[in-house]
């Protein structure tokens, strides 16, 4: 592993962020970041520290390493597919330049998870990765990003996927942060015809996190299913804008996407999905629902439905509710005691997403860790 280099010194928090990404932090002034508060990135150490490499992985039989000559022709088509060259989190990481790790798979492959090496050093941890499954091929893999304790940190991924026809990839990303580290995620995906993708992410702990995933699905006729679980307490902000686009007939969306807030935390969801004159008989669902637990806490949700063709299905709604008073003292009477009530309560909530992330995701504990049951 290299050594963490140190950024020039900077003039303000922020500056050095600005140098590596080639461009101004986004402004509140822009609709895809007016309730994204960058102030937690002022705190982070400017230096970019040492990426994973995963060199000592080891890969399941029908997974091998594609080798960068390998690599190239699937290399930024995904973000390019999806128009998300520009974000400015994906323009952060390519200015960090960090190691790629390239992954073929092949054939159906067992349940494996792609170890996240935590560096101790401050400053911005950038990693980037890219998927390509070949026509039929079958992968479930779970990625834990985990930020160094007592740490200042931005840890700052980006990946994108290349499915194959009747390709089916189930992604769990569970991400479990500390008060001192933020954390931006970028997911681009690219569906062939006859392709299944089952992605989930669940969050916690984060001062801050932002996390854009963004799927198209090319010729249509192929599935989507997105599951989101996120977690906000005292002042920490979850942000997630997802959007999925079909460019051809018959395609399948299930999105769900959950959060709770406490404290004076603030959850952030704004969903688009793209159905083009070309998309006809697609078949598109959006959820968003959301548990309320302070008066100081906040949520805003956005689902958004674009549709130009006329032959469809789709709908998409929101909730913002708190715990029911009936629900708890219905489970008081019955002599379980408020608090434990109350966790019940927020465990059943997480578990219809919880129950999709990929099998290794249980040795983590998740439902633990999220509500920070001892």
């Amino acid at each position: 592993m290299n050594a963490a280099s140190v950024v020039s010194a900077p003039d303000s928090g922020t500056d050095w962020l600005v140098q590596l990404a080639g461009s101004p932090l986004p402004a509140r002034q822009q609709e895809d970041w007016r309730f994204t508060d960058l102030a937690a990135l002022q705190s982070v150490s400017p230096a970019v520290a040492t990426s994973p490499t995963w060199r000592d992985l080891q890969l399941p039989a029908g997974v091998a390493r594609l080798s960068p000559a390998a690599a190239a022709p699937y290399l930024g088509t995904a973000l390019a597919a999806v128009g998300s060259e520009a974000l400015w989190p994906v323009r952060l990481n390519m200015g960090a330049a960090p190691p790629l790790l390239a992954l073929r798979v092949q054939g159906e492959v067992d349940a494996f998870e792609l170890p996240f090496e935590a560096s101790p050093e401050a400053g911005l941890v950038p990693w980037r990765i890219l998927l390509v499954l070949d026509p039929g091929a079958r992968l479930q893999l779970l990625e834990c990003p985990i930020a160094a304790p007592q740490t200042s940190q931005l840890l700052n991924g980006v990946m994108e996927v290349v499915l194959g026809p009747g390709a089916r990839l189930h992604l769990g990303t569970l991400a479990q942060g500390t008060s001192n580290a933020c954390l931006f995620q970028h997911m681009a995906v690219r569906q062939s015809a006859g392709s299944e993708l089952m992605a989930t992410t669940v969050t916690s702990g984060w001062s801050l996190v932002r996390q854009d995933p963004r799927v198209v699905q090319e010729q249509g006729r192929a599935h989507t299913q997105l599951r989101a679980l996120q977690r906000v307490v005292g002042r920490e902000i979850a942000d997630t804008h997802s959007t999925v686009r079909f460019d051809g007939p018959e395609g399948q969306l299930d999105q769900l996407h959950k959060s709770l807030a406490d404290g004076a935390g603030r959850s952030v969801f704004s969903g688009v999905v793209q159905v083009p004159r070309s998309a006809q008989q697609t078949k598109a669902t959006q959820i968003s629902r959301n548990l309320l637990l302070s008066e100081r806490a906040r949520i805003d949700t956005k689902p958004e439905l674009q549709i130009v063709a006329d032959d469809v299905k789709c709908a998409h709604g929101a909730t913002v509710t708190q715990l029911q008073p009936e629900e708890l003292f219905y489970l008081q009477s019955r002599g379980v005691e408020a608090s434990k009530a109350s966790q019940l309560l927020q465990r059943g909530f997480c578990d219809e997403v919880l129950r999709d992330l990929p099998p290794p995701a249980g040795r983590h504990q998740p439902v633990a860790a999220l509500l920070r049951e001892s």
